[in-house]
């Protein structure tokens, strides 16, 4: 049986940056992942924070557009514009997954593909993991000193594991998407800006859907938090549809590209790390609720678990799994679990939107602030934003 030092089971932003990071401090990494190419099968928006490519050394050229404005659309149709503090990137997973994917090769990491995964067993201090090599169909086997599971939101873990959690399924949201062609460019605004809108469906469900441009098409997409048949979603969204094409691309034709998946928009996994094994990105449920973004958070967990890895090799920590959980669960539990709260009391009374939304546009400053991370606010900012939060529990209690 082969034995690696580190062992990845997907290959997005967190399984990509993982082992990139890792094979770079010398790391012996490898990579399972089912699909035949790297980010080829994956629904998503694609939207990425001012300042990401920069964060985790990836070349600009994956960029599409720098939306500096995002909109949000709320229950009642109105729509608020908001700065992006900067400018946000839009990009395809294709591009995101097989560009970290090829800078991992880069640094030494080894990424197999058509390799499902299929389980794992605890070996004394190792990890046995078997996967299933879909192009043959042979069943293999690798031995591990570190494993991290990154499958994203389609990833099955028995509830009953040590990383299990029995809440999972509630926070899973069926998705559908259309990568639109248009024959002609859209208005200039459409290139410009992130749109969000929210709002309830003819059957009382609450539906987040999405307008993100692209450098030749525009994503339009909404996801449901509940499990919907294809033909239901597909309605759904060919019902939303010519609410943005009256505004962007009125008169103009196109073709469209179906795609459609589950994504996770619940609160992160209570436990991410059991012996040697580590869930990260959208797998540990590391998702921002409010709308849907988690390729940062996936990235940084990749990181985390990269980090952690390389100081068990150098001596540094016995216990990688355990100091990974604790380094992330302190950069981005606190601000992911009040995002999944927020948008639970949103939800209950859909109006509360509408209010939200208007105070982000009355203080701009307190937008900004919402956009940052939790963990690098002055003492002053704290009490800033505690007080906006007072101001809009009063004004939602009133509503």
């Amino acid at each position: 049986m082969r034995d690696v030092e580190f062992l990845i089971v997907g290959c997005g932003p967190a399984g990509g940056t993982a082992a990139r990071e890792a094979a770079r401090a010398g790391v012996e990494t490898l990579v399972l992942e089912k699909d035949s190419v790297v980010g080829a099968k994956r629904v998503c928006a694609a939207g990425l924070r001012p300042g990401f490519c920069e964060q985790f050394d990836l070349p600009r050229s994956i960029v599409h557009c720098d939306p500096p404005t995002i909109a949000l659309h709320a229950t009642s149709g109105r729509r608020f514009a908001l700065s992006v503090g900067g400018a946000a990137h839009t990009t395809t997973r294709e591009e995101l997954d097989g560009t970290i994917a090829s800078l991992a090769r880069h640094e030494g990491a080894e990424i197999v593909t058509n390799a499902l995964f299929r389980g794992y067993e605890s070996d004394g201090p190792r990890t046995v993991v078997e996967y299933a090599d879909t192009a043959t169909g042979e069943r293999k086997r690798v031995r591990t000193r570190n494993m991290l599971l990154a499958q994203g939101s389609t990833a099955r873990i028995d509830a009953n594991s040590p990383i299990g959690y029995k809440g999972w399924a509630d926070g899973l949201i069926t998705c559908y998407q259309y990568r639109v062609y248009l024959e002609r460019p859209a208005i200039s605004e459409a290139y410009q800006t992130l749109e969000m809108h929210y709002y309830l469906s003819p059957a009382g469900r609450n539906v987040i859907a999405w307008m993100f441009p692209k450098r030749d098409h525009l994503s339009i997409g909404l996801g449901i938090p509940a499990k919907l048949a294809g033909k239901e979603l597909r309605a759904e969204l060919d019902a939303f549809l010519p609410t943005v094409e009256r505004r962007l691309f009125p008169g103009v034709g196109y073709t469209i590209r179906e795609e459609g998946n589950l994504l996770y928009g619940g609160a992160p996994r209570p436990r991410i790390s059991a012996g040697n094994v580590m869930i990260g990105g959208t797998a540990a449920g590391l998702v921002d609720a409010t709308t849907g973004e988690g390729i940062h958070e996936a990235a940084m967990s990749g990181r985390v678990a990269a980090q952690a890895v390389a100081d068990a090799r150098r001596g540094r920590t016995s216990t990688p799994a355990q100091q990974y959980e604790k380094r992330l669960k302190a950069l981005l539990y606190g601000k992911l679990s009040n995002r999944h709260k927020l948008m639970t009391f949103l939800e209950r009374r859909p109006v509360r939107f509408d209010l939200l939304f208007e105070q982000l546009a009355w203080f701009p400053r307190f937008a900004d602030l919402l956009q940052r991370e939790r963990n690098d606010f002055s003492l002053g900012e704290w009490a800033y934003l505690c007080a906006q939060a007072a101001f809009f529990s009063v004004r939602s209690l009133r509503a």
